[in-house]
């Protein structure tokens, strides 16, 4: 029962959302422990922006941030998390992104270079009984609006890695995707900012664009 309520919760919160101003939105994780939770500033913002221009869809412009134990959280049916450095969940903010994520909530996690070790350590708060695992090149968060054959686009070089794609998979549905060795991220942020080729820039929106809509498809 409890599972259901909170569908239902994220159901009515979504709909008041889109009675407001006809928008979604989505929003930036907030965490404790010393990582900046907040980098990558203009990333969501420009994310919204290709995905309303080439899915169709009616995101918020704004970035909105909220607090991993924040019951604000069922509010948004995509959270984005970044950082370089440590994450710390305490019990009850692991509960409470459990909750969301089981009950239809969505988690990417990208690693903006030195989130890996500690990100890994936190999500077992979350999901004890569940790993990362990479996924095929086949999954269908790689194959929505846009192709990507093998896989994660490399935005940026930092130990020579191949980008891969993780995934925390609960009762046959992919609650968590992780991004790692590949800075989508920065590949979202204004041009300005990094100076990556603009096709680069777009790889990034792309995939991007692949997650949001894998998101809102796939319960």
């Amino acid at each position: 029962m409890k599972k259901v309520s909170f569908l239902v919760l994220i159901m009515l919160s979504f709909g008041a959302i889109a009675q407001q101003d006809n928008t979604m939105k989505i929003a930036k994780l907030k965490y404790h422990g010393g990582g900046d939770w907040y980098a990558n500033k203009t990333a969501l913002p420009n994310l919204a922006k290709f995905c309303n221009e080439t899915l169709g869809t009616s995101l918020a412009p704004s970035e909105d941030a909220v607090d991993v134990g924040s019951p604000e959280i069922f509010l948004y049916p995509y959270v984005y998390m970044t950082g370089h450095g440590n994450v710390l969940f305490s019990d009850p903010e692991a509960t409470n992104l459990r909750e969301y994520l089981i009950s239809g909530g969505f988690l990417h996690i990208d690693d903006n270079y030195g989130l890996d070790q500690f990100v890994r350590l936190e999500m077992k708060k979350v999901f004890p009984e569940l790993e990362f695992i990479e996924l095929p090149f086949s999954h269908s968060i790689y194959h929505q609006k846009y192709q990507f054959a093998e896989g994660l686009p490399k935005i940026h070089e930092h130990d020579g890695k191949a980008p891969m794609g993780y995934g925390l998979i609960y009762e046959g549905r992919l609650v968590c995707f992780y991004s790692y060795e590949c800075d989508l991220g920065n590949g979202w942020e204004d041009q300005s900012i990094y100076n990556d080729p603009e096709t680069v820039r777009q790889k990034a929106l792309q995939m991007g664009a692949n997650i949001i809509a894998y998101c809102f498809t796939s319960f």
